[in-house]
């Protein structure tokens, strides 16, 4: 399961936005951190998914993989792998994307591209490495991708009742996301019982997470802000990710 931040239109809110990233964050990743998760489709096992977060010679490298179980394989394999490659944002922060690649196969359906970020001249190159299509995009300063923007959600400070505004690639296009902070919930898992707060990307993605409608994240309510379920509905049912294990903070 690789969680996307695409697709919300608050121009308003786009200054306020971008600047935010250089700004010192509420809370701190803890880096290195890996955390595996329990994919169900309408409470039915359905595959294993991961998101590893990984600090490299200046750099910061998260990869986002999920794949099928063995039942589901047999009729329809799913085989996902999301990374991206940041600036160096400093102990416990993640800094702008310098590369993302994205390799999905679900079914019949691949995808198969990658994405390079020059920030100093703002623009983003895309390559489809399936259909050899490229071109340039323009891209406003601090521009994410997908798979960063949720790290990077993860410094911040969230407050019940507000919203924050990302700047994002995905698709080709420069989306202007919302997330929405709703509410304090207390959960059980195989892990334990959990304080949480509860968050709503207003998106739409590609590859196993696709969605047909609202998404909701639990992060655990502490410095953490540790993601111990997703759930959203998917073309047909629902998919649940739920936190079983890894190497992260305790």
């Amino acid at each position: 399961m690789a969680v996307h931040l695409p697709t919300f239109l608050f121009p308003a809110f786009l200054c306020a936005v971008t600047v935010s990233i250089f700004i010192s964050p509420a809370s701190a990743l803890d880096i290195p951190e890996k955390l595996v998760y329990d994919l169900t489709w309408s409470g039915i096992k359905a595959g294993t998914a991961t998101q590893e977060i990984r600090a490299e010679a200046g750099e910061t490298r998260i990869i986002s993989t999920a794949r099928s179980a063995d039942w589901i394989t047999t009729f329809f394999p799913v085989e996902d792998r999301i990374e991206t490659v940041l600036t160096g944002g400093g102990p416990g922060k993640i800094g702008l994307p310098k590369t993302y690649h994205m390799k999905i196969r679900e079914g019949s359906h691949r995808r198969d591209k990658e994405v390079l970020f020059e920030h100093g001249t703002g623009v983003a190159h895309y390559k489809d490495n399936l259909s050899g299509e490229k071109c340039e995009i323009s891209i406003p300063a601090a521009t994410l991708d997908t798979l960063s923007s949720f790290f990077f959600v993860r410094t911040l400070k969230l407050e019940v009742g507000s919203s924050v505004f990302l700047t994002i690639l995905d698709n080709k296009k420069i989306w202007n996301v919302e997330v929405k902070i709703l509410k304090k919930e207390k959960i059980k898992t195989k892990l334990g019982t959990f304080d949480t707060i509860v968050i709503k990307p207003l998106m739409q993605s590609e590859g196993i997470m696709e969605r047909k409608g609202d998404m909701y994240i639990w992060l655990t309510d502490d410095e953490r802000l540790l993601p111990v379920k997703m759930k959203t509905k998917v073309k047909v049912g629902s998919i649940t990710a739920t936190l079983v294990g890894g190497s992260f903070k305790k």
